[in-house]
């Protein structure tokens, strides 16, 4: 069956970017149509299964209001329905796992949870209609204007969308080949950016980052819960890439910033760093006895980045064999940790893990969607390079000021391993602006990107794509499209014109986007 729709705003991608694009959009009164590839809106946090990556600020400021509120009504959904211990009721900033990684470490239920109500009051009106378990797969554009998308349904149904500007909040940037929309991929080289760790050689638009599906895990100590043996285990128990310092299924693995060998371990009690409580999103002592019978973590560590192949810019067969080899490392990493991690007790595994499908939403226990750390990036008016905010270059000085700024960021330059084989990036950076150029591509004249494919590098990708980021990228988005509807103006000439653009960024600004930080050191 084939319908067409009609909407002043078409977001394609329900993730991070384009529930805030949603928002935004929806609230100065703009009728909006949202699709989503996987089941669960939320992208990262959600069908993705990966907590936020946050800035040591992130609870002062930072970050936009909404994502702020994002954030108060994750911990009042604790609160208000689950038994807190008195400890957890007693802290200034509830953490319910008590993560490594950020402030905020959840359940992707809860994250679910919290994001439709935020979105209710627009889809209860009928403002906004979000349809979960499309893909993209058509777009027509006349000159350099899109007119319609078409999205197809996992029963084969499809939908046509009309609306005067797409926002693509796709995961990989899906919208922009089927639009004919200017866009790279992979590695620049140095020749083109003069970034000082871009490739000295020509440009490979092969070398993106890894992807990873995640998954969740608790444990019972006494128990058994080992799953069958994986397919793939016997290869990746003995895989080792050239760049690594022994076995992908180890305790040891580089230090991100360093390269050196590093060892870590699963539990707390040594001197090594405890992997189970690097992604804990449920940390039983926040909470009444009884309420949750163990820990729960997610993995997402460097052991299962999935680097030997990509899944766009390929042929959707060799797509398809990735996710399942990427699934299979996953799946190798439960069981090497159940059968035979090396433990500090000189015993050899960890029988009582016990994968959580029920935490993901999924039958196989693997997230929804895999983890996408890098997708194509639009050909931008603007492209943020390594020297505008990389704190080896810029020092002092602080990041490169933006004076079309529609937001704020910060986080270093993480890079993963990469599809060409070459290991960690992890550098220094300053707390940066999103210049409205990023988000506008050169030709196309109603997209605007809004995810982590607006026009960044290789390198400088490792630092915007980041949950409160994405979230601001996506926000700030929303609300440019829907003032250039209302003003009758192009995005590009709104940014061109002083007097736009200053209206705009006051009502950014109105709306609780910060535009700029207070003069903070490098992370």
């Amino acid at each position: 069956m084939e319908h067409e729709v009609y909407a002043d705003i078409a977001i394609i991608g329900g993730g991070v970017g384009g529930c805030a694009a949603a928002m935004a959009a929806c609230s100065l009164g703009k009728k909006v149509y949202l699709t989503e590839e996987y089941e669960w809106i939320g992208g990262q946090l959600t069908s993705q299964a990966v907590p936020p990556d946050e800035h040591k600020w992130i609870e002062q400021f930072g970050c936009t209001r909404n994502y702020r509120k994002f954030r108060g009504l994750v911990r009042k959904y604790y609160a208000q329905y689950f038994p807190l211990s008195d400890y957890a009721r007693s802290v200034a900033y509830l953490n319910p796992g008590n993560g490594g990684v950020s402030r905020l470490c959840a359940e992707p239920r809860a994250m679910l949870a919290v994001l439709q109500l935020m979105l209710a009051p627009f889809l209860n009106s009928g403002r906004l209609i979000i349809n979960t378990r499309c893909k993209v797969v058509k777009a027509d554009t006349v000159g350099d204007e899109i007119k319609s998308v078409t999205v197809q349904d996992i029963y084969g149904g499809k939908i046509t969308i009309h609306a005067s500007y797409i926002l693509d909040a796709t995961e990989s940037g899906d919208v922009l080949p089927l639009a004919g929309v200017e866009y790279v991929t992979g590695a620049e080289s140095k020749c083109e950016t003069n970034e000082p760790h871009a490739l000295d050689g020509p440009a490979n638009p092969r070398d993106i980052q890894a992807f990873t599906y995640c998954f969740a895990m608790d444990y019972y100590e006494g128990q058994n819960h080992r799953i069958d043996k994986p397919k793939d285990y016997h290869f990746w128990r003995s895989y080792q890439p050239d760049f690594w310092p022994n076995p992908l299924l180890n305790w040891v693995s580089p230090d991100p910033k360093t390269l050196e060998p590093t060892e870590e371990t699963l539990f707390p009690g040594t001197d090594k760093y405890p992997l189970f409580i690097y992604r804990r999103i449920i940390d039983t002592n926040n909470f009444v006895p009884g309420t949750y019978p163990s820990d729960i973590s997610l993995v997402n560590w460097a052991q299962n980045d999935y680097f030997l192949g990509n899944i766009y810019e390929v042929p959707e067969h060799v797509a398809e064999r990735n996710r399942q080899q990427a699934k299979q490392l996953s799946y190798s990493l439960l069981y090497w940790l159940q059968t035979e991690a090396p433990r500090p007790d000189g015993k050899m595994g960890y029988p009582g893990l016990r994968l959580r499908p029920d935490v993901v939403g999924t039958r196989d226990g693997m997230a929804q969607a895999p983890y996408i750390r890098e997708s194509r990036r639009i050909k931008a008016e603007f492209t943020v390079l390594e020297q505008h905010i990389s704190a080896a270059v810029r020092g002092e000085h602080g990041a490169e000021v933006f004076p079309d700024s529609v937001g704020i960021g910060c986080y270093r330059i993480d890079l993963h391993p990469s599809m060409s084989g070459r290991n960690f990036l992890d550098i220094s950076s300053l707390p940066f602006q999103i210049p409205l150029g990023s988000l506008i591509p050169q030709r196309t004249k109603n997209l605007l990107a809004a995810c982590k494919n607006i026009g960044t590098t290789h390198i400088t990708n490792g630092c915007y794509r980041l949950h409160p980021v994405e979230w601001n990228i996506g926000e700030s988005a929303g609300y440019v499209a829907a003032f250039c509807l209302n003003k009758g103006c192009t995005p590009s000439e709104a940014r061109a014109n002083p007097s736009k653009l200053e209206e705009l960024q006051a009502l950014l600004t109105a709306q609780g986007v910060e535009l700029s930080w207070p003069k903070i050191g490098a992370v």
